[in-house]
């Protein structure tokens, strides 16, 4: 078959109003039963682009956990003054989320995107050649700034160029992209930084990023300019007054702050109290990526039909094996069902989560977008700070896990109060949610 031009590719995915989600064209013979056909009808082919620039953000976001021996020796820093370049990142997630999606919300979607991945870009660069500390820390905050921005607008446009019925699928690529660069990006990462010293990892993600932008500005629709046709900020703002959004956005932060308080002592969790020697722990991590990919695949098949059954099922899945691991397991079989199984709870339920709110703030995409990246990294950051004062209070490494569990169950929680709401009259006459699972 022929490939299309990159031009006809871009016009046939923009065809029809900007940035309006269009119906999938029945693919099989007549009198397949319509399920069948929504099954096998594929994402737009500018969802997986966005998740291939997730791949590139989310590869930026975590490296930096390997390559902190390395930036310390060449920049002459302590470790703990390096890991304070994790810090920035997520704090400038954090904030930068929100405010640029206020910043751009009048701008054309893809002219956004592009111009915060070519920051991204640069803000690696000026971090590969410098030899100031304070330089590379404020490369991290702009690189950070951009990503959470990207993200925010990236996330709107992938919901709108699928029907309601398949934003959890599209959701799932986006954050599949995130997914994979635990999997792949940084391990890769940390190898490059070995042969070829920590700047040449800064390199690749920029040229990573540099053909993300590529495939942004060639096969993703333009959109239209908010001034004229969009939602203002107004109007994205009222959704805000709906006390179920803050409930999903605080469902995304204990969900997250649950993981996240297991997940970042999970190798000292393996060594110190399961007995696994330390070269164990990078084939866990790598199981725990696997289990990760597998989660975040069938919890995007599952988020769109039934939200609120797949937050019920993945959060309490993470609450039992959270549970699980804090027992005194020894042995590399039973961890390693365990640190797997971790993985495929923890990320099945992201998909419910963002499409969750999506389906809240249906009028407010971007700002949407952009607050439940600020939720999730709200959770990524107070989740190790609680594992931490634990074990500084002498519960040991289990201790993360049972509050892991904890915070899983407090999320449960917060699900069954946001489920009893929606079936309210005003809630159904509202249809925010498609399905309530």
């Amino acid at each position: 078959m022929p490939a299309w031009p990159a031009d006809a590719v871009r016009d046939r995915l923009s065809a029809g109003p900007p940035h309006a989600a269009r119906p999938c064209p029945p693919r099989t013979a007549p009198g397949t039963s319509p399920g069948r056909r929504k099954r096998e009808c594929p994402l737009p082919l500018a969802v997986h682009v966005l998740g291939m620039t997730a791949f590139a953000l989310g590869t930026s976001e975590f490296m930096l956990a390997g390559l902190l021996p390395a930036i310390s020796s060449d920049l002459g820093v302590s470790v703990s003054d390096v890991g304070l370049l994790v810090s920035a990142f997520a704090i400038g997630m954090l904030v930068g989320a929100p405010l640029l999606a206020v910043a751009t919300l009048w701008l054309p979607r893809r002219a956004t995107m592009a111009g915060l991945l070519l920051v991204f870009v640069l803000g690696h660069v000026l971090g590969a050649v410098t030899d100031a500390y304070a330089v590379l820390f404020a490369s991290r905050v702009v690189s950070a700034l951009a990503c959470a921005g990207f993200w925010a607008v990236g996330a709107a446009t992938a919901i709108s160029l699928v029907p309601a019925d398949r934003r959890g699928r599209a959701m799932a690529v986006m954050v599949g992209g995130m997914t994979v660069a635990n999997v792949l990006g940084v391990p890769a990462g940390a190898f490059i930084a070995q042969h070829y010293g920590w700047r040449a990892v800064l390199w690749c993600v920029a040229a990573c990023a540099l053909l993300a932008l590529t495939g942004i500005l060639t096969l993703v629709p333009e959109g239209s300019n908010t001034k004229s046709t969009g939602p203002r900020l107004r109007a994205e703002l009222r959704v805000y007054a709906d006390g179920r959004v803050w409930l999903a956005l605080a469902t995304t932060a204990l969900v997250s702050a649950g993981i996240f308080a297991a997940f970042s002592y999970l190798a000292p969790l393996l060594t110190e109290s399961g007995g696994l020697p330390a070269s164990w722990v990078p084939g866990m991590l790598a199981l725990f990526g696997v289990g990760s990919v597998v989660g975040i695949t069938l919890g995007g098949r599952f988020a769109d039909g039934h939200p609120f059954g797949t937050l019920y099922a993945g959060t309490g899945a993470v609450a039992v094996v959270l549970a699980v691991l804090a027992l005194p397991l020894r042995g590399a079989a039973p961890l390693a069902v365990g640190v797997f199984l971790f993985g495929v709870a923890g990320f099945a339920v992201s998909p419910a989560l963002n499409a969750r709110v999506f389906a809240l703030a249906d009028g407010a995409p971007t700002l949407a977008g952009a607050t439940n990246v600020s939720a999730f990294n709200l959770g990524n950051t107070l989740g190790p700070w609680f594992g931490g004062l634990t074990i500084d209070a002498g519960l040991g490494y289990p201790s993360v896990c049972w509050l892991g569990a904890g915070l899983s169950v407090a999320a449960l929680g917060a699900v069954g109060v946001s489920a009893a709401l929606s079936h309210t009259p005003a809630a159904r006459s509202r249809r925010t949610i498609s399905s309530p699972g």
